[in-house]
């Protein structure tokens, strides 16, 4: 009994030791930053879809650390000090690249990741009329010669969060109805009621290309009413 009673007590004070020491790691504190970009302009997509993945070199079996990339195109990612490698994947708005991007993090690191969109929205305008309507006019450009362009959206909204499922309006032209990408495009939406009694509402427009799932966006705009 003494000995079963000597074993159970040293295998308790093991798993407590190791408790301890599990929770004394220390939480890492070095930070690395950035934006997703093109020309050295942040792209806008829809908020915690759209992902990075970084692996620590060293660690050929660990598991990618995943970073969502934000609305505005920034992301961001509490790390340990070492040498990484970011890969873009596949399920963004802009061209798949098997290339990755070596990355030394030490203290608080920025760097932007390049990217090639399909389509690219320039020179976005909005304008009310009253509070009837919201009309937005923008020049589409196309980046990737291989792309097919399958719609472009106004879209509507009360809050930040603003893309082709946190909406409360939205229109549309199809590409049969852009035949000109040389000539600015315009979109008007109706205003729901709901955002007339709030005085204000986001606005934000969109571009997709076929086969894509997610939609490239300029950033979102407030608009008072």
């Amino acid at each position: 009994m003494k000995i079963r009673y000597l074993i159970y007590t040293l295998l308790t004070l093991a798993i407590n030791l190791a408790a301890c020491k599990k929770d004394n790691l220390e939480a890492p504190k070095s930070t690395l930053t950035g934006r997703v970009v093109y020309q050295g302009q942040a792209l806008g997509v829809r908020s915690n879809t759209v992902q990075l993945q970084l692996w620590q070199s060293g660690f050929a079996f660990s598991a990618p650390i995943t970073v969502y990339v934000d609305q505005d195109g920034s992301y961001s990612a509490a790390l340990f000090d070492g040498d990484y490698k970011l890969v873009r994947t596949a399920n963004a708005p802009w061209v798949a690249s098997t290339d990755t991007i070596n990355v030394k993090v030490s203290g608080n690191t920025v760097v932007d990741v390049p990217v090639q969109p399909h389509f690219i929205i320039t020179s976005e305008t909005f304008q009310k009329s009253g509070t009837a309507s919201m009309t937005t006019t923008f020049n589409l450009q196309k980046i990737n010669t291989a792309a097919t362009l399958e719609r472009v959206n106004l879209y509507l909204g009360t809050t930040t969060i603003l893309d082709e499922v946190n909406k409360e309006a939205t229109v549309q032209k199809t590409a049969a109805e852009v035949t000109n990408l040389s000539q600015p495009i315009s979109l008007t939406a109706s205003i729901p009621a709901a955002m007339v009694s709030k005085g204000y509402l986001y606005a934000r427009v969109g571009v997709k290309a076929v086969g894509v799932n997610e939609v490239l966006y300029t950033l979102p705009v407030k608009i008072s009413l």
